[in-house]
């Protein structure tokens, strides 16, 4: 089935989403959609996908006109969306979820679930999806969900399928049977609209790119562009792609140490099992893990913004566990966190204020309890042109801001004093090549100062990047500590709870496409 879309158009109020966007996907195509987080990606394949309705511009499907009014008008045209964020009830079986919208009955209107069995075996036999259909939702790794949501696609015929970022939750290992799977739905004859912003990825699996920048296509290229010329596209400039990072030099003693540290979470789980490790003054320990593994909770611990239900964390030798989350900025920590509209900024204050947050009653911003605007001002002047925040004037409202100015905001106010230790969760979610450029740069030039630094991300090209040292948590444990030179594959298996020695074993004996790409690019 082919898929035009001429001239299509979105807006929300005075902002251009998709700004008349011309896309061609042919039958049995794999066409990736390339562009940074923001760019207009999921705003057009949720107007394709009935979600959102354009404002200009037409939909073809084998040259015939196309309105989606709704998700359902979409499945009923043949086009099928897996979203980011699963749409699966947890405490339904893979049949059930298969099923939901779409329900069999037999007699006196009971649900034919052996139909609901019987349809997902064929499925995953044709499509290369291994799924136990009487599997409960919530029992099944991250990576076998997405099969399911691929499959309840698949239930409803659809000959277009939206992969809307898979991989964000995904380990190499993961991504590799994600890959064949689109391979086998390819040959299929189904279309694949795979979006995401990630480099390797397109280049392992695409037949065309198209890159959108601002809401506009930029270009429609070959799979053997390279990462920096994609990068170009994506940005509107050279990128630096490669951090520029020597080994560690200034290294010191252990500045934080954590030992045998416990914390539940609201649910009342173990969500961080016994973790203890230490991070030297002069050196980036970085957490790899996929989401939900207890970073969060371990984070929030080591802030003091979650209590430890056992467990040290030193800081210099000074126990910080019982600390509030102001006595651990007092000890010299600074704070990166993973959600920076909730727990980094405030939105309704000025650049000026925000940068002041946790220093607003230290000299010279406060005297005798009294603001003072003059040196507010002067500090947020200077601030902004170091770290190269695009705003207006520093009177302007966070909130108003771009994602990648307002995370520059936040690493300018915890990097403006002297620090022991930087924790950095999810350092460049939602920015573009050239935001994270300049923040692996900071983060960096932090460590050489001598600061212990502490980088938590499921960004593995990330972790790899930065780390000195690289841990990698499953479960709430920490499964190993690993150099920075660890494969992609062997750091993958340790995502999924193996240890090191055995993980480097099954690394070697099943290499993955990333792995392979990474491998020819050192």
């Amino acid at each position: 089935m082919k898929l035009e879309l001429r001239g299509l158009t979105k807006r929300f109020g005075s902002l251009v989403a998709n700004d008349h966007i011309d896309l061609t996907v042919e039958s049995g195509e794999i066409h990736c959609l390339l562009g940074e987080n923001g760019a207009g990606k999921s705003t057009l394949m949720n107007v394709l996908y009935g979600l959102l309705q354009p404002d200009e511009g037409s939909v073809l499907l084998d040259g015939e006109p196309l309105t989606c009014t709704s998700p359902g008008a979409a499945i009923a045209a043949g086009i099928g969306m897996v979203h980011q964020h699963f749409m699966l009830v947890p405490v339904f079986t893979v049949a059930e979820n298969v099923m939901l919208g779409r329900e069999r009955t037999r007699g006196l209107g009971v649900l034919d679930q052996r139909a609901a069995r019987t349809l997902v075996r064929e499925l995953s036999e044709r499509y290369g999806l291994a799924v136990d259909p009487d599997a409960r939702v919530e029992d099944i790794p991250v990576g076998v969900q997405q099969r399911v949501e691929i499959l309840k696609a698949l239930a409803n015929e659809a000959k277009v399928l939206i992969l809307d970022e898979p991989t964000a939750v995904l380990t190499p290992q993961e991504i590799d049977e994600l890959i064949e799977v689109m391979r086998a739905l390819k040959r299929n004859g189904t279309s694949v609209i795979f979006i995401t912003h990630k480099l390797k990825e397109v280049r392992a699996i695409a037949d065309r790119i198209t890159v959108i920048r601002r809401g506009k296509v930029v270009a429609t290229v070959a799979p053997d562009t390279s990462e920096s010329e994609l990068a170009e596209l994506m940005v509107g400039r050279p990128v630096q792609l490669q951090v520029d990072k020597r080994a560690g030099t200034n290294l010191g003693g252990a500045k934080l140490a954590v030992e045998g540290l416990d914390v539940v979470d609201p649910q009342g789980f173990l969500a961080v099992d016994g973790v203890s490790f230490e991070v030297r003054g002069g050196e980036i320990l970085g957490i790899a893990g996929v989401q939900g593994n207890g970073q969060t909770e371990l984070v929030e611990a080591l802030m003091g913004l979650t209590a430890a239900a056992s467990g040290s964390v030193k800081l210099g030798g000074r126990e910080l566990v019982g600390a509030g989350p102001r006595e651990h900025l007092e000890a010299g920590i600074g704070y990166i966190p993973e959600d920076r509209s909730h727990d980094g900024y405030v939105g309704t204050f000025s650049v000026a204020e925000n940068l002041i947050l946790d220093l607003h009653s230290r000299a010279p911003f406060s005297r005798n309890g009294t603001l003072s605007p003059a040196a507010i001002r002067a500090n947020a002047a200077q601030r902004v042109e170091e770290f190269d925040v695009r705003t207006q004037s520093v009177e302007t409202e966070v909130s108003a801001l771009s994602g990648g100015n307002q995370q520059k905001v936040v690493l300018a106010r915890e990097l403006s004093r002297p620090l022991e230790l930087l924790i950095a969760a999810q350092p460049t979610r939602g920015l573009d090549v050239g935001s994270i450029e300049f923040v692996h740069n900071r983060i960096v030039r932090e460590r050489d100062q001598g600061t212990a630094v502490l980088i938590v991300s499921t960004e593995l090209e990330e972790i790899v990047a930065l780390s000195d040292r690289i841990a990698v948590m499953y479960r709430g444990r920490i499964v190993g500590i690993v150099g920075p030179d660890t494969s992609w594959d062997q750091l993958g298996c340790m995502m999924a709870g193996i240890p090191p020695e055995e993980a480097a074993q099954q690394a070697e004996e099943n290499p993955t496409v990333l792995g392979a790409l990474e491998d020819a690019h050192e």
